[in-house]
């Protein structure tokens, strides 16, 4: 695999790594880069919807987001080069916007709780993973590397965890980014479609048409 194909999912995980280790080992730093509404609101500290992104709760967490950014990142990136969408400009607005589209409905519920902070690159991940979805729905994927499901039903048993999760509230971690994030992912690629490559409708409603459970 040649890696320098996929630049932009290359930096992007080394950005993940390299803050989240600063932010392990540096409290100070870390918190004035997590996800705050009540300052973000009262400080404008807007900058904190791109910050908290590139933190993590721990390693798993790290490790759980950098490798699901890995594979699908690689594919949205030579999707979006290959079909002609913009290529790395439309990838890197996807992730960042990813990241603050994702944060918003988190940030108009807690504005006015001082004790909510979230961190993590769940909502831009989860963007990706669901833009990727789109070009190859039925693609196989295997949940903790054993047990084999399509990956548009994947999607489907992400929204419904990120749902359940999001309702329990019992970490740091910001649930509900992902579920916004997948719905902006999914928004954002049909709509570069729509407006770039709109021949390319006509091939994904096709594929939709023929449904694998366990993927292909």
């Amino acid at each position: 695999m040649n890696f320098s194909q996929y630049p932009i999912t290359i930096l992007l995980i080394a950005a993940n790594v390299i803050i989240t280790l600063i932010g392990f080992n540096n409290a100070a730093f870390a918190g004035k880069a997590i996800m705050h509404p009540y300052l973000v609101k009262r400080e404008n500290q807007y900058y904190r919807f791109i910050s908290s992104g590139f933190l993590h709760a721990d390693y798993l967490h790290l490790i759980f987001n950098m490798f699901t950014l890995f594979f699908f990142g690689m594919a949205v990136e030579f999707y979006f080069t290959e079909y002609i969408l913009g290529g790395s400009i439309s990838y890197l607005l996807l992730y960042f916007l990813g990241l603050v589209v994702s944060d918003i409905p988190s940030y108009i519920k807690h504005k006015n709780d001082y004790q909510y902070r979230s961190l993590g690159a769940s909502g831009a991940v989860s963007a990706v993973v669901f833009a990727a979805i789109i070009f190859n729905p039925w693609t196989s994927i295997y949940i903790y590397g054993a047990i084999k499901i399509s990956a548009a039903f994947y999607a489907l048993l992400y929204i419904a965890y990120c749902i359940y999760m999001g309702k329990r509230n019992a970490d740091n971690i910001n649930h509900d980014a992902h579920l916004w994030g997948s719905l902006f992912g999914l928004a954002f690629t049909l709509i570069l479609i729509a407006s770039l490559q709109p021949g390319l409708i006509g091939p994904i409603l096709e594929e939709l048409k023929h449904p694998s459970l366990l993927g292909r």
